[in-house]
């Protein structure tokens, strides 16, 4: 053992019950609430200290490791846990393996999820006990580097949440790491929380209407539901978030957390970026105005911070839905990093190894996070996460556990945007429990349904389009082509926040009017107009008359130059050329097709 590491505290005497400020607040959720017990004063000069909890042998035992931290504070009364740190008792430091460290007591053990700080260190150190082993000894887990270790105090910590997190970035412990000062709060909670009661959940199945059309026409996300979002690199992912982020906060007034657990630092100062810039987060003045928080923890800090950021944002959605009455968006990226970096810190404790190497408590660490995140008769949390899939294996433990929470997933196909169209998500391959005539109503699911079947009747029908042309095709399938691909264009749709790029102003559109314009599409009364013209439409009923329009003018405007051909031609050969041989030209040579395709 290092003696280096043998550094010893002492426990401050516990000051008197009166002297206790905090008021009483249910710990938990349902018909057996407890009120927390009151801590001592707290004089407040920074974010430091952490909590100590209740003990896991207890009724309530989820209390747990919060975000921000009161000062000079050692608990001697662990919170709702009725034996005192006797006055004057020592714990040590004893060893220290990575991210590993063991504490000795003298008398008693803290709690499961007890938090512990580091005294004299340059930065603060958070430990979260995550064993008992025993001789009064504890093995905690560290949230950030455990270079230069000393003094360990046991103290409390308080997770910030406010509307003044709302265009901040903090850590796992609630630190604000932009570098735009203190983030000023009075309001605290664990992020170790039980889920609501099933008293608090709202029972009704209803639809969180995002303003995308193929979102809420094809793969519709429920109001408190979980939604999986699977795509590659560059097809969209940011851009699809931001505009969820806008459109909720604008429709809904509605907050957005965004999580990024063990992903790439480069990709959360961009994802930072281009909020700014498009206006989802506002400096200055003009910060209350701001539409998101976000909880970073990526991919270089210990197992300890990526395993518990997750929660941290969670926190802060949960602060939102139930003080605020907000309908919240909470973005993970990316919730396989949640399950590895649990995984990272059961082998960092010793634990057996379950199939393919993950923890044992794999289901129990997934469904812990994913069960709070519903809706209650506050408001409701509506998850979006991003799931990376390890070698594209769908049966690997870590997806599969997750896809059995998910309510819906949106894909975006690589394909799609290639063709230009913007949100490439692919209405095949997305899915939603949502899509049904008893929640939809029979008009939305029917017209959702004939979408799809012509989508793909025309994706059956391309390979004969590759090998022999359209010109093999019966007369149904060139018309089930050509409505295939009108429905496509009509899929994309101009974003607000990607304004700058494209110069398009973006729409929000109503989901009768999505349901509306498919079903006429469907019905044929669209078949004149060309499939060009179907691109970044919103409304067909106000922009069918423009398209008929200029349809009927290059029609004439081709006639007139097919007529002047005609005739110099005829000149030419000092011949009169017959109608029957100048429509045989138009047909050939100047206008070709149905009407609807003019070359």
């Amino acid at each position: 053992m290092n003696q280096n590491y043998q550094n010893t505290i002492t426990s401050q005497p516990c000051p008197p019950a009166s002297s206790s400020r905090l008021s009483s607040v249910p710990l938990s959720a349902g018909p057996s609430q407890r009120p927390k017990p009151q801590s001592p004063d707290l004089p407040s000069r920074g974010p430091q200290g952490i909590s100590s909890h209740v003990s896991p042998t207890t009724p309530h035992h989820r209390l747990s490791h919060h975000l921000r931290l009161p000062t000079r504070y050692t608990i001697c009364e662990w919170q709702n846990h009725r034996r005192v740190h006797r006055k004057g008792g020592h714990c040590k430091v004893c060893q220290v393996i990575g991210a590993v460290v063991d504490v000795r007591f003298d008398d008693g053990l803290p709690p499961i999820l007890t938090a512990l700080e580091v005294l004299d260190n340059s930065i603060r150190l958070v430990l979260e006990v995550a064993q008992h082993l025993g001789e009064n000894m504890v093995r905690t887990i560290a949230m950030d580097g455990t270079e230069g270790l000393l003094e360990v105090k046991e103290s409390s910590t308080l997770a910030l949440l406010s509307l003044a997190t709302l265009g901040r970035i903090m850590n796992v412990i609630g630190e604000p790491i932009d570098e735009r000062g203190e983030i000023k709060t009075d309001h605290f909670l664990p992020i170790h929380r039980e889920a609501p009661a099933f008293v608090e959940q709202a029972t009704e199945q209803q639809i969180l209407v995002t303003g995308i059309k193929v979102v809420d026409l094809l793969a519709p996300y429920q109001r408190g539901g979980k939604i999986g979002l699977f795509g590659g690199a560059g097809v969209g992912k940011t851009v699809l978030i931001m505009e969820l982020i806008n459109n909720v906060a604008k429709a809904h007034g509605g907050f957005s957390v965004f999580a990024g657990v063990g992903e790439r630092t480069r990709e959360g100062n961009d994802l930072y970026r281009e909020m700014m810039e498009s206006g989802v987060i506002k400096l200055g003045d003009q910060q209350s105005e701001s539409k998101c928080a976000l909880v970073y923890g990526q991919m270089n800090e210990p197992p300890g911070a990526r395993a518990r950021v997750g929660l941290t944002g969670l926190t802060v959605a949960e602060h939102f839905r139930d003080a605020e009455g907000q309908d919240v968006l909470l973005f993970i990226d990316n919730i396989f990093r949640f399950t590895q970096a649990n995984s990272e810190v059961s082998a960092l404790l010793g634990r057996i190894p379950s199939a393919v190497g993950y923890q044992p408590t794999l289901a129990t660490d997934l469904g812990g996070l994913q069960e709070r995140i519903t809706t209650t008769k506050k408001g409701s949390i509506t998850s979006v996460q991003a799931i990376y899939v390890p070698a594209d294996d769908l049966t690997d433990p870590a997806p599969a556990t997750t896809f059995a929470h998910l309510d819906a997933t949106t894909v975006l196909s690589r394909q799609i945007s290639e063709l230009g169209i913007y949100p490439a998500v692919d209405p095949l391959d997305s899915t939603s429990r949502m899509l049904s005539p008893h929640i939809l109503g029979e008009e939305h699911y029917n017209t959702a349904r004939g979408v799809q079947k012509v989508l793909q009747d025309y994706k059956n029908l391309q390979d004969i389009i590759a090998i022999l042309g359209m010109d093999e095709l019966s007369e149904d399938d060139k018309l089930t082509v050509a409505r295939a691909r009108k429905i496509q264009r009509f899929l994309s749709q101009p974003f607000h926040v990607a304004e700058v790029f494209t110069g398009a102003p973006g729409k929000y559109v109503e989901l009768k009017e999505s349901i509306t314009s498919f079903q006429g599409v469907l019905d044929g009364k669209y078949d004149d107009l060309s499939e060009q013209s179907f691109t970044w439409l919103v409304e067909l009923k106000k922009s069918l008359p423009r398209q008929r329009r200029l349809l009927r003018i290059l029609l004439l405007d081709h006639f007139q130059l097919a007529l002047a051909l005609a005739m110099l031609m005829s000149f030419k050969r000092k011949k009169k050329i017959s109608r029957r041989k100048l429509a045989f030209s138009l047909r050939k040579g100047f206008i070709f097709g149905r009407g609807d395709c003019i070359w």
